[in-house]
């Protein structure tokens, strides 16, 4: 182990390594989410902007795809960091993992330099194999979704076969048997029929069950080893919530997609099913930090990586409140019918990702970065922790701002252009020049520049962090928890 606070690979093993590749791809391509995001705000509020040279949709659908792919790298990389110290064993294909993570960052990049170059043309069995799929949130090409199906094969090889050959945890059993879940599901959009509501069911089960379900289990097994690393929290508590969130993900997650089954011709049932069951997957994850901080608390409680146990609170509650409250308050089926496809859905969607997923993957940027200068102190007294709680700041407030702004707009656009005029193309087109909905757009952009700050803030941060540092990280008070 080098000196503490000094950046050397030599500090991290195998599956490490390869985890910090994962998360250089990830902050990079969150960086790009940002810049799209950004220009795809200036061009709703002035459509002029970069006219003829990239277009609205593809601004827009990059932004997104940006999202997705690098919550997936982080997840990945994230996943690949706890594996070896889970197992207790080097990762089994290692070789294997390095060759596809090289394949899979070529093919993001080829994809979205296709997206940028090729922004409009026909629609043809040409196109969905080689352009874009046309589906909203999953729009890559179908070469590229077969990629993804065999880079996420390879990744469950890897962590499936160290974990069958390794010690066996509550973790590695739960993140093993999502991982199957997590290619499986994929596959459900990657046919096409002819019947929207049929196209529209399947393509559900992605944007439902890949994100909201195989991810919210993901980032349990990743929140159960993050406290165990930064308080010491006994393993018995956060795998027995890690279970009650996988029983609620079977017993309300499958049912909570019901609330995407509303206006596409399912049965009247599901405004029911959906309605009530979509709010209680978050509850576990929340449960788990409160008792975990609780546990550390009557054991001497000693956090030895404050800016990461930062962000996995700021998890739990952006989680709770992003996807869970949020979602909640627009998806009971009487509410739905008016805020459906208006800012409502934007201002949950935005605040349930970055709430319930990017803050986590931050949270193992700072794990990595700490074991990766060499275990240095990362607690009170920090050398420059002052970027760190900027950048959660300005990060935090300049989502919340986005979120309420986008939420201002989304009532106006519920009670103008649903409640009033009735869903018209009139009612929309009198809705999007209202003042409210204006303002609501305006301060987006403001707070999205927040936003923006506090990301640079944070590359910064993890560049910087823990340089001039020459103590050892705290010692949890009992270190047999683990």
């Amino acid at each position: 182990m080098a000196m503490p606070g000094t950046l050397d690979s030599a500090n991290l093993n195998g599956g490490q390594k390869l985890a910090v590749k994962y998360f250089s791809v990830a902050v990079a391509l969150f960086g790009a989410q940002i810049v799209f995001g950004l220009l795809a705000g200036l061009q709703y509020l002035n459509p002029d902007f970069l006219y003829g040279v990239l277009d609205f949709s593809v601004n827009r659908m990059v932004h997104i795809n940006a999202m997705i792919v690098w919550l997936l790298f982080g997840f990945i990389g994230s996943s690949y960091w706890l594996l070896e110290d889970e197992a207790g064993i080097p990762v089994v294909g290692l070789k294997l993992g390095n060759l596809i993570f090289w394949v899979f960052t070529l093919a993001v990049a080829v994809v979205v330099v296709v997206y940028l170059l090729v922004q409009v043309g026909p629609g043809d069995q040409s196109s969905i194999w080689l352009i874009n799929e046309g589906r909203e949130y999953i729009e890559a090409p179908r070469w590229a979704d077969i990629g993804i199906v065999v880079c996420v094969l390879v990744f469950f090889f890897n962590v499936a076969a160290t974990f069958a050959k390794g010690r066996y945890t509550g973790i590695g059993g739960v993140l093993t048997l999502d991982l199957i879940a997590l290619f499986g599901i994929y596959l459900a959009g990657m046919f096409y029929t002819p019947n929207i509501s049929v196209d529209q069911y399947w393509w559900w089960w992605v944007i439902h069950l890949w994100v909201e379900a195989t991810w919210e289990v993901l980032v349990g097994c990743l929140m159960a080893y993050g406290l165990m690393q930064t308080l010491g929290v006994r393993r018995k508590i956060v795998e027995t919530w890690l279970y009650i969130e996988v029983a609620l993900m079977f017993g309300s997650g499958i049912l909570g997609l019901g609330h995407h089954y509303f206006w596409i011709g399912t049965p009247e049932y599901w405004f029911t099913i959906g309605g009530f069951f979509s709010a209680l997957e978050p509850i576990p994850l929340v449960a788990m930090v409160v008792h975990s901080v609780f546990d550390s608390g009557t054991h001497n409680m000693k956090n030895n990586n404050h800016p990461a146990l930062a962000w996995i609170i700021a998890h739990a509650f952006g989680n709770f409140f992003g996807a869970g409250v949020w979602g909640f308050m627009h998806t009971l089926p009487q509410i739905n019918l008016y805020t459906h496809g208006t800012q409502w859905s934007a201002s949950h969607g935005h605040f349930a990702f970055f709430g319930a997923y990017a803050t986590l993957v931050i949270a193992f940027f700072y794990l990595a970065l700490q074991k990766w200068r060499g275990n240095v102190w990362m607690s009170g007294g920090l050398a420059g922790a002052w970027k760190w709680k900027w950048a959660l700041g300005l990060l935090n407030l300049g989502m919340i701002g986005m979120v309420m702004a986008m939420l201002v707009s989304g009532y106006e656009q519920s009670q103008i252009e649903r409640a009033i005029e009735g869903s018209s193309w009139v009612g929309y087109f009198v809705a999007q020049a209202h003042p409210w909905f204006a303002q609501g757009m305006w301060w987006r952009q403001v707070f999205g520049w927040m936003f923006a700050a506090g990301f640079v803030l944070l590359v910064w941060d993890l560049l910087t962090l823990g340089r001039s540092e020459r103590r050892p990280a705290q010692v949890h008070s009992e270190p047999g928890v683990h």
